[in-house]
């Protein structure tokens, strides 16, 4: 069974930082391009960041410079971490990949951005 969980979510001023992981089980991440989404209240979900399995990396014009995105194979996790966070940066974040036509999703992991 494919599982997805994500954590590292809280409460952080302006100007903070957070990092997010994502354990996988049931899937081996090496083989999968893995992507970080966020849901802000009241949007649609929207893509932040990707990461293939060779290992390129791609962002929103909104979070470049700022979140960076990796993995760890043989832990079979991936990261995001989060600097120069801003009130606009509050959503939830969930952790995806996508296999056969299927969207596979965490249950997200919720940041507040706040003073």
């Amino acid at each position: 069974q494919v599982q997805l969980v994500e954590s590292g979510g809280g409460l952080v001023q302006p100007g903070g930082s957070l990092k997010l992981s994502c354990a996988a089980s049931g899937i081996m991440i090496r083989f999968k391009d893995m992507n970080w989404y966020r849901q802000a209240p009241g949007k649609q979900r929207e893509l932040v960041a990707t990461i293939t399995s060779g290992g390129f990396t791609n962002y929103a014009d909104s979070v470049k410079g700022r979140f960076t995105i990796s993995r760890d194979n043989p832990k079979n996790t991936v990261y995001l971490q989060m600097n120069m966070l801003k009130p606009g940066d509050t959503a939830v974040y969930y952790c995806n990949f996508r296999q056969a036509g299927m969207n596979y999703w965490g249950k997200g992991t919720l940041i507040t951005v706040s003073s």
